[in-house]
């Protein structure tokens, strides 16, 4: 597809959206059929045959496998919500009742990934926090309830082999749900951005970083991206003004909404991170009182050792993602897969060089196999 295809294919899709959006929704949850065998109590009638129920995604269930059936559900908080308080209290709550679960990353050991004390303290102090968060009129202003896909990027998006710019279908919808505006905020397909840099990650060297470019193939111009990203805001801007506002949000006022529920997944330093820039930015963000958090020296010269750590790992994944042309779990398609095992392989075995070559006294090769972000092959 040249320049021009792109633009109309991002435009196509920009108006899908638009079309999403516009449908007004009174409650946040999942969408089921109005004879979905769940409580009525549950149910948020939408007419048509349609109603708003318990949310359906995954933070808001087990991720052990093998759970029974009858301590499947998590609780009585995964909806539907009317207001935003009870959106953010499932949130919270959902938050709590996975910590203690059994992970699916081989990096369990870091410090990192915290303990479940520090977990549960986390988000006792994240509720007070989001309290507070939902007085601000910003905040309440880009919480419209909206139903759009959760993943719009391009393994998701069939196209007419006739008419590339003619959108023929979209799939993965499973975890589509109605959610607060500003959940969407940072949602860009992947065709309207440019690949993330690998600049950041010194340990790699110019043998390893040109297996990218093998495995890549051709890129996109910076130029196309920036026709395609700029077709694509001026749409939602003209069209959608309360995703428009969350999209220019500072993004502190909202990362703490996207990370409360799955803190246990994803290490405590994630949350303990969005926590300290609330701490640092509260008064800029001219939000009421003060926070609710305050760290002491110990706290944060402790963190700041464990998000660096956090940071070598999301970088490494960041440089996989790119090598292999996977996407952020590890996902290949079937034709790619022994060619990005040997990639894979390739990284690992580079990476371990560097580790064992490294002058840092902490870094050894137990710790780096820990921060390699997936299982080795």
């Amino acid at each position: 597809m040249n320049t021009h295809q792109h633009m109309l294919v991002t435009k196509a899709l920009a108006k899908a959206i638009v079309e999403m959006a516009s449908i007004p929704f009174p409650a946040y949850g999942s969408l089921y059929f109005a004879n979905a065998r769940i409580e009525e109590r549950r149910k948020v009638d939408l007419r048509g045959g349609f109603v708003i129920g318990p949310h359906c995604g995954r933070e808001y269930w087990p991720s052990r496998a093998g759970t029974p059936r009858e301590k499947q559900k998590l609780s009585e908080k995964e909806g539907p919500w009317a207001t935003l308080e009870e959106y953010a209290d499932g949130l919270l709550s959902a938050g709590h009742l996975h910590v203690g679960e059994d992970d699916y990353t081989h990096s369990d050991a870091l410090p990192s990934r915290g303990t479940t004390e520090e977990h549960i303290r986390l988000l006792d102090t994240s509720r007070t926090v989001i309290n507070k968060l939902l007085q601000s009129p910003r905040i309440q202003e880009v919480s419209k309830a909206m139903l759009l896909h959760w993943d719009f990027n391009k393994r998701n998006i069939f196209v007419s082999p006739d008419d590339p710019t003619r959108i023929t279908a979209i799939i993965d919808w499973q975890s589509t749900s109605v959610e607060p505006t500003f959940v969407y905020a940072n949602d860009t397909p992947d065709f309207v951005m440019p690949s993330p840099t690998l600049s950041a990650i010194s340990e790699m060297d110019e043998e390893l970083a040109a297996q990218i470019e093998h495995y890549q193939g051709n890129e996109k111009t910076n130029e196309d991206y920036w026709i395609c990203r700029q077709t694509f805001e001026i749409i939602i801007q003209a069209s959608i003004p309360a995703l428009a506002a969350a999209r220019t949000m500072d993004e502190t006022l909202l990362r703490l909404f996207r990370h409360c529920h799955s803190s246990w997944r994803e290490g405590a330093a994630v949350l303990r991170q969005e926590l300290i820039e609330l701490f640092y930015q509260w008064s800029e963000l001219c939000l009421p009182g003060s926070c609710p958090y305050q760290p002491s020296a110990a706290d944060l010269a402790k963190h700041t050792q464990q998000w660096q750590e956090f940071e070598t790992v999301q970088m490494l994944k960041l440089f996989l993602v790119r090598a292999l042309d996977s996407t952020s779990e590890g996902w290949v398609p079937s034709e790619s897969w022994e060619s990005a095992k040997e990639s894979h392989k390739a990284a690992f075995e580079q990476w371990m060089d560097t580790v064992r070559e490294s002058d840092d006294p902490e870094m050894n090769e137990d710790r780096g196999r820990k921060l390699w972000p997936w299982n080795e092959i």
